[in-house]
């Protein structure tokens, strides 16, 4: 079958109809930013640093970059221009107020340092590399705190692309003293060593994966500032108190506790306090409980102590709302306008007088003209022609008289004739 190309694919593939512009000239078209943001180290810090070269990086690109702790590798997020330019970036002025949102002072925000070129084949091999060796590192660490009899936990090490630094993340219950560990440590890496004692949750930034959500840890993916949640998110939400359930994977509250919690708070202003006593359709009554989701209001009314879940929207005044003798007293009004509500089809047709489908009243009348009959003939001896009975001798001939059975005399004899 031959393939017909289609008018408006001969359009696009028309280089008249293109645009004047290749890619290189748009490339060159693009200004130069002054600053750009990238995110860096284990612990996906963010940097602002100036661009002092001609370099137009887009979002996702590797870097190398100077920061405070020497030469790494890191990826940029942004340009900070007043355009972002790109469906993926943000501008400066929205960087600035995420950061203001996320902690202020305490994201690790840092300006110091400037972007030396884009990662080389070469950067990128060294990096995987050093990546390769932490199990060396995590070796060496715990052969040495075993030697010195230190009580540490290893939590992970970073080396930065430069090899002149060396970073490693333990835990501690209490302060240890680590000279001659470090000593050692500088020894065998020919590096600076750092030790940096971290908690709970961030060595669950550090070493953590997934969640029971099934997305990334909120404090692996994008939270910098770990702040402390409470039970009371938990007892507001009304979540399970279950520790094992309400638990990351630090072994502490789950952060989303705290994303909720404002939500559930502006939600619960709303409802009434229990024991309040408010108004509904039924009757006055005291709160009970409350739903914050669904802003549903658990009510226990006055006259009969029932329970009735009432829509925040449908309270009344409990001085104004109706009251059970008015819903009675209206119920017995619309009763009198229309004295059959209430009542089934039978009872109407009875009340009314109406006949049944199917003459259920010609039926009655029959069964009670049959009844008076077969009491006449009781009676009579002789039965009296009906309406019913004529006809049904019209339709099915004469009627067969009963034989009936001749007694015997008293004297013995067979006839049946008394004797004279």
């Amino acid at each position: 079958m031959p393939i017909t190309p289609l008018p408006v694919f001969e359009a696009d593939a028309d280089p008249a109809n293109r645009d004047a512009l290749t890619l290189e000239e748009q490339h060159a078209a693009i200004e130069t930013p002054e600053s750009i943001v990238v995110r860096f180290g284990h612990m996906k810090m963010i940097g602002e640093y100036r661009n002092t070269l001609d370099l137009k990086p887009g979002c996702g690109s590797k870097l190398v970059v100077r920061t405070h702790r020497g030469m790494e590798l890191a990826e940029a997020v942004t340009t900070s221009c007043s355009n972002a330019g790109c469906g993926k970036s943000i501008s400066r002025q929205e960087m600035l107020d995420y950061i203001d949102r996320s902690g202020g002072k305490d994201y690790p925000f840092h300006t110091k340092g400037r972007v030396l070129r884009i990662a080389t084949p070469e950067d990128l091999h060294a990096h995987e590399q050093q990546q390769t060796e932490l199990q060396r590192h995590e070796r060496i660490f715990k052969e040495l705190v075993t030697f010195y009899n230190i009580e540490l936990k290893y939590v992970a090490a970073e080396p930065i692309l430069g090899g002149e630094v060396v970073t490693f993340y333990y835990m501690a219950e209490e302060r240890v003293d680590f000279r001659e560990l470090v000593r050692d440590l500088a020894a065998e890496f020919t590096a600076r060593i750092e030790m940096r004692q971290v908690g709970a949750r961030d060595e669950a930034r550090l070493t953590a994966d997934y969640e029971r959500c099934g997305q990334h840890c909120c404090c692996q993916n994008f939270l910098k500032v770990l702040k402390p949640v409470s039970m009371r998110s938990a007892k507001v939400q009304k979540a399970t108190l279950d520790p094992l359930k309400i638990s990351g994977r630090c072994g502490r509250l789950m952060c989303c506790l705290r994303y909720e919690d404002e939500t559930y708070r502006d939600l619960k202003k709303n409802l009434p306090h229990r024991k309040t006593r408010v108004g509904t359709l039924e009757g006055p009554g005291l709160v009970k409980d409350t739903k914050i989701l669904t802003q549903l209001v658990l009510v226990q009314l006055e006259h009969d102590n029932s329970e009735i879940a009432v829509p925040l929207e449908e309270l009344l005044d409990p001085e104004t709302c109706p009251r059970p003798g008015d819903t009675a007293r209206r119920l017995a009004e619309e009763a009198a306008i229309d004295p059959l509500r209430g009542m089934d089809e039978d009872e109407v047709r009875r009340r009314t007088g109406q006949e049944e489908p199917g003459g259920g009243k010609k039926k009655r009348k029959r069964k009670r003209r049959r009844r008076k009959n077969q009491k006449a003939e009781g009676q009579s001896g002789t039965p009296k022609p009906d309406a019913s009975s004529s006809g049904e001798a019209t339709r099915k001939g004469p009627r067969k008289k009963r034989r009936r059975r001749r007694r015997k005399g008293k004297g013995g004899s067979g006839s049946s004739t008394p004797a004279e």
